[in-house]
């Protein structure tokens, strides 16, 4: 799908930014939207939905239990 979009869970990465997560969010929604940039009437939809995928992919990685890692 995304190549661009890399793994954030460990054991791949242990440091994660904000940043990080909206730009596999973006990637994921102009994948799925088909547009690198929204048109003006679209961008409001099409930043919210970068934002709830971002807050989403927080709450996921903040959950996720990963065997084999140790936890700090």
């Amino acid at each position: 799908m995304c190549r661009s979009i890399k793994t954030l869970r460990p054991p791949f990465t242990e440091d994660v930014t904000e940043e990080d997560m909206r730009a596999a969010a973006l990637q994921y929604v102009r994948k799925i939207s088909g547009f690198r940039a929204p048109a003006a009437h679209n961008a409001e939809a099409f930043e919210r939905a970068v934002q709830e995928i971002a807050e989403s992919t927080a709450r996921l990685l903040d959950t996720l239990q990963v065997r084999g890692t140790r936890s700090t």
